[in-house]
This record gives C-alpha cells, structure tokens and sequence, in this order.
C-alpha cells in the first residue's frame, strides 16, 4: 500500500523538509532535491509509522471490545424482580 498526501499536504511538507535542511543542516535544497527526499521518507519510512498506528488502533479498539458487554449491556426482564421487592417490603 503506498501513502499518498493531498497537493497540499505535498506542497507543505516539500517546504517544511526544505526549512528543516536550511536551519537544522545549513544546507540548502531545491524543490525537486525536497520532493525526492519526501518520496524516500513515505516509501521507506512512512510505512512503518502507518503500520504503528493500525497496530495501535487495533489495541485501542480490542481493548474496549473486552468490556462491550459489560458496558453496554441491560438487564432483562427486571421489572417484575423490582415489584417483588417493593410488595414485601410493605
């Protein structure tokens, strides 16, 4: 699966990896040296952080599965057991 970003996002992140060498690397780079860098990060790298979050997502949601019965579950049949109470307690 290859992650994809808006143009947007593309454009953002082309000027944010271009600021990142300038400040942090003292390098400068053109936009088509930013783009290749960005295409290396989401083939190489960006597939591990997404698998990351499915398996963290996954988690999250198995966590709150265990509990799903006890959490939204209602008693049935209880009306008649509240009036045998409230009858004998007279």
């Amino acid at each position: 699966m290859s992650i994809n970003l808006s143009d947007d996002a593309r454009t953002q992140s082309i000027s944010s990896i271009k600021r990142y060498f300038a400040e942090e690397l003292e390098m400068d780079i053109g936009e088509l040296k930013a783009d290749m860098f960005l295409e290396f990060v989401l083939r190489e790298i960006a597939p591990t952080v997404y698998n990351a979050a499915i398996a963290d997502s996954q988690a999250y949601l198995r966590e709150r599965l265990i509990d799903l019965e006890g959490v939204c579950s209602a008693t049935e049949f209880g009306y008649w057991s509240g009036v045998n109470v409230r009858r004998s307690s007279r």
